[in-house]
């Protein structure tokens, strides 16, 4: 049996929008920080096919660096993104998972949802639910307010 968790936000834009946020070096150099009081280290490498790889490290300090690597293992733009990370924290544990991503439109926005598995205790992804994906959510729906705004004062 495996410890799974599924979460789901309702963001507001079109699904390729969202998809591209997501998948985009670029533009999670600036999610990853943007609600951070802070500024801290955010690097990201992406190669988006089937295969590739997205690496991102980021922390506070060069001492405090998380670094999660994915591959990518399905690629349907923008409604579906299947991949097999490997993470690992400051302290060295790692972590090996499945994520499955959907991107629906739905009232105008995109519902995202999140499907996670394979991880290794119920705490691990108690902690995912409560802090990780949320916060994740919050960063790119800051994103994505912050980027149609930007559109509107330029239309």
């Amino acid at each position: 049996m495996t410890i799974d968790m599924r979460m789901t936000r309702q963001l507001p834009a079109l699904p390729e929008e969202v998809f591209d946020a997501y998948t985009d070096a670029e533009k999670q150099k600036i999610w990853f920080g943007i609600l951070d009081t802070e500024p801290g280290i955010v690097e990201i490498d992406v190669d988006l096919r089937v295969g590739g790889q997205q690496t991102a490290v980021w922390g506070p300090s060069p001492d405090m660096l998380f670094r999660e690597t994915q591959t990518f293992l399905e690629i349907d733009r923008p409604h579906r993104l299947v991949t097999e990370s490997t993470g690992s924290g400051p302290d060295g544990a790692t972590m090996t998972t499945r994520i499955e991503i959907t991107f629906e439109e739905r009232d105008g926005g995109t519902l995202m949802t999140v499907v996670q598995s394979g991880f290794p205790t119920p705490e691990l992804r108690d902690f995912f639910v409560g802090e990780v994906m949320p916060g994740a959510f919050d960063r790119i729906e800051a994103y994505l307010v912050r980027e149609q705004g930007r559109e509107r004062s330029r239309g």
